[in-house]
């Protein structure tokens, strides 16, 4: 199936998913006779180029066209823990996380140093832990890779946490069996097609475009990781729905082979008080608007789940998102 073609069925998906939404969304209407909340709206996202940023523009273009009156902002940042981190000094209004990094926060274990009062909005995608090598590379496993140089990505990215336990789980020691570098996206790419170094972890949508590049020019090959769950999950509680397998489609970069690896859902955060209209209406626009919230590149099936929204875990709701939920449950 072309991404052309995965698109086209995700959006008739996200159609059947919601429609028991809108045929009783009528009450809800009356948040549309008036003109909306107002102000301004910081959404902290990711790196430029992947799909956090991608997702948090098309998030911003919606909530402009639903809500003149609101005027957004999108802030690129190293994702997860940054994005949380500029939530609780007042840089960002709402943000994206992984769901495993907000409920760290939430309950103020590593990697932060007590708890972050947060708020959740939705569920709104899948992320897919992504440990690419060389596809010429003896490196068919994460145990394979002591002795060699690894980005786990960028310091303050879910991802360099998720990294850092997915090379313990494996019996590795990060600086000691294993040199890892802490970089960008861009940077780790560059390195890695310069021979600096012999893999990187990202996560986030699938297919990343950095990733479709560096494989279409070098060959890249993806790692199984789902065999590491069951240590991944030792001593932390089951908190919603949490690590997981997912299945990477063959071709999903050029020339790969299915594989096996990691998901974890992503979730849109905000401050307890996020004003309720604003909550509302960002709940309004990720359910009345998901099939204009996939970013092109995507091959689909990660994304916003209009059944699934509610499933944020540890987290809770924000008030407003709960009143905006039922009113478009009826």
């Amino acid at each position: 199936m072309t991404g052309t073609a995965r698109r086209t069925v995700l959006r008739a998906a996200l159609g059947v998913a919601g429609t028991g939404l809108l045929a009783a969304a009528g009450t809800a209407d009356s948040r549309h006779t008036d003109r909306g909340p107002q102000g301004r709206l910081r959404i902290a996202t990711g790196e430029s180029g992947n799909l956090y940023a991608a997702f948090g523009l098309l998030l911003a273009d919606q909530v402009r066209a639903a809500y003149p009156r609101l005027s957004c902002e999108v802030i690129n940042s190293e994702a997860s823990v940054d994005n949380i981190r500029m939530l609780q000094s007042r840089r960002a209004d709402v943000a994206l996380s992984l769901a495993d990094i907000a409920w760290a926060a939430y309950g103020g274990s590593q990697p932060f140093a007590r708890r972050v009062p947060l708020r959740a909005i939705g569920r709104v995608y899948e992320n897919y832990l992504q440990l690419a090598v060389r596809a010429d590379a003896q490196i068919r496993t994460v145990a394979d890779l002591a002795g060699h140089t690894v980005s786990l990505g960028a310091p303050a990215s879910g991802g360099a946490v998720l990294g850092d336990r997915l090379l313990r789980a494996a019996g590795l020691t990060p600086g000691a069996d294993v040199q890892v570098r802490r970089m960008l996206l861009p940077q780790a790419v560059r390195a890695m097609r310069d021979g600096e170094i012999d893999a990187l972890l990202v996560s986030g949508g699938l297919p990343l475009p950095a990733l479709s590049g560096l494989g279409a020019r070098r060959g890249i090959r993806l790692l199984p990781l789902a065999a590491l769950l069951p240590h991944l999950r030792a001593g932390r509680e089951p908190s919603g729905p949490g690590l997981e397998a997912v299945t990477v489609p063959a071709g999903a970069y050029p020339g790969t082979p299915e594989v096996t690896t990691i998901g974890v859902a992503n979730l849109l955060l905000c401050r307890p008080d996020l004003p309720s209209p604003v909550a509302a209406a960002l709940t309004d626009v990720l359910v009345r608007r998901a099939t204009h919230l996939v970013p092109t590149t995507a091959l689909g099936t990660q994304f916003l789940d209009a059944r699934s929204l509610i499933s944020t875990g540890a987290v809770p709701l924000h008030p407003g998102a709960v009143v905006a939920y039922r009113e478009l449950h009826g």
